[in-house]
């Protein structure tokens, strides 16, 4: 069974969906592999791994960037639970500026997003103890981090989740509004 690559509304971003091969014991599945991802066109050089655990559904995480030099591409599956997952262009030369798709991800579906360099991104938990693992092609830069409100209305994401029941970090709640922000893409 091959790797499926799907893109999405946005085509840059894609959906990964890597084989499960399936006996009594459960699954196995290659989750990467640098030269099956080049040859369906995912072209990032991935240099770190990261974790998250979300204790509680309803967290939200995003909508961040990683300005030039550090800007970073992403890989992002999960290993336990579910999340709808975020996707905003934020290339300002590109027709799909400000526009967004999202895909749910669960450890149960095994897909995966790639997310290009270019993009703000987040995710909404939809499980409690919600655990996900991303690759970044660059590595974090303190000073090149940045964010953009998660429910700013210009974008009208669609999270399937009010506001008011959002768990936010401090740094996410105070995020800056997308008629103000001014991309470094």
């Amino acid at each position: 069974m091959p790797l499926i690559v799907e893109p999405l509304a946005i085509p840059d971003v894609k959906l990964v969906t890597p084989p499960r091969f399936r006996d009594d014991r459960g699954f196995f599945s290659e989750t990467y592999n640098a030269e099956a991802f080049k040859n369906a066109g995912i072209n990032a050089d991935f240099v770190q791994d990261n974790q998250s655990l979300s204790i509680k559904s309803g967290t939200v995480r995003g909508l961040h960037f990683q300005a030039p030099p550090f800007a970073q591409a992403k890989l992002v599956r999960v290993l336990r639970g579910r999340i709808r997952d975020v996707a905003v262009d934020a290339r300002s030369a590109s027709p799909t500026y400000g526009k967004w798709v999202s895909a749910e991800l669960s450890a149960a579906n095994g897909v995966q997003i790639f997310v290009p360099r270019g993009f703000l991104h987040g995710f909404v938990t939809r499980e409690p103890d919600t655990e996900i693992a991303y690759k970044v092609d660059n590595y974090y830069s303190r000073e090149c981090d940045g964010g953009v409100l998660w429910n700013d209305a210009e974008l009208a994401i669609e999270w399937g989740l009010p506001v008011d029941a959002a768990l936010l970090s401090g740094k996410d709640a105070q995020a800056q509004r997308f008629a103000t922000f001014r991309t470094p893409f």
